[in-house]
């Protein structure tokens, strides 16, 4: 079977263009799944049935893996198999029965607007570095892109006369817009420090050697700066992604655009952050109409 993954992972490599990080989730999951099914006397692909794969399913979730991760590794497994019916190396999909277990899904953990103010004052210095960094994190929050998104950004992707930028990813384009705040970040970014730091480089923003920026870099950037301000929050790059979709609707976007910026393809992952804006503005009814909401105890 590690023969049939190796071409799945060349076709999502070669035709689908998927990025680095979603090929080796895709190569985790199925190597786990080739384990697996190899100790139960099924080598190859068109050896695995349906019964296989449920027992595969409550294996996973026996060794006490979250929903989420289930649920990750079934929509692997539904890929290749689908791959391999589309080449004609099996005549039935055994997945079609398969289904990914019920999610709970949880308010996620934002920064309030005082928080995000405060991480993006930190890069203040005029170092190519903390000019680039001051770019990069205003850019984040002002668009609410994925740090893939962020990094894989090219210089022709970005707009500033018109203050947007075009976000490219496998399922479809989109146009995201930007504030002033962003743009004067970016201009001078663009006018004092990428062309020392990028070489020649086709992406917006590179490392400070010239090289693609990379994921863990990135977060290396945020975590130095969530220090430097103070904030006793494990902050990530998507927690700022969660606090762009928050602030939004808490300020009246309606959950449609919300979706369109965030690249969201069901509404229904859009509709979390609309748990938390209701809990907001019922506590702020409560708190400016019940006669004692403002009492001193």
């Amino acid at each position: 079977m590690r023969a049939e993954i190796e071409r799945f992972e060349n076709y999502l490599v070669n035709v689908k263009k998927s990025s680095d990080n979603t090929v080796a989730s895709y190569r985790r999951d199925l190597i786990k799944l080739s384990k697996y099914m190899n100790d139960q006397g099924m080598q190859r692909a068109i050896d695995i049935n349906c019964t296989g794969l449920n027992s595969y399913v409550l294996y996973l979730e026996k060794q006490g893996m979250s929903s989420a991760t289930v649920s990750r590794s079934i929509a692997s497994i539904k890929a290749f198999f689908m791959y391999m019916l589309k080449q004609g190396n099996i005549e039935i999909d055994p997945t079609d029965n398969l289904k990914p277990p019920k999610i709970e899904k949880k308010v996620p953990n934002t920064l309030s607007i005082e928080e995000i103010n405060l991480l993006l004052e930190q890069p203040s210095g005029n170092s190519p570095k903390e000019i680039r960094d001051k770019a990069m994190l205003e850019l984040l929050y002002a668009t609410g892109i994925r740090v893939s998104e962020l990094i894989s950004l090219k210089l022709e992707d970005v707009n500033l006369h018109m203050n947007y930028l075009e976000c490219k990813t496998e399922s479809k384009d989109r146009v995201i817009p930007f504030e002033n705040m962003a743009k004067e970040s970016l201009i001078k970014y663009l006018d004092l420090s990428r062309e020392a730091m990028c070489h020649g480089q086709e992406y917006l923003f590179t490392n400070v050697q010239g090289a693609p920026m990379t994921r863990q870099g990135f977060w290396k950037i945020i975590k130095h700066y969530a220090a430097k301000a103070g904030i006793d929050k494990d902050i990530t790059p998507h927690m700022i992604r969660h606090s762009f979709a928050m602030h939004l609707v808490n300020n009246g976007a309606d959950l449609k655009s919300v979706q369109e910026m965030l690249g969201h393809s069901d509404i229904s992952t859009t509709q979390i952050y609309m748990k938390n804006s209701a809990s907001m503005r019922l506590k702020e009814v409560y708190e400016k109409t019940h006669p004692r909401a403002n009492s001193i105890g």
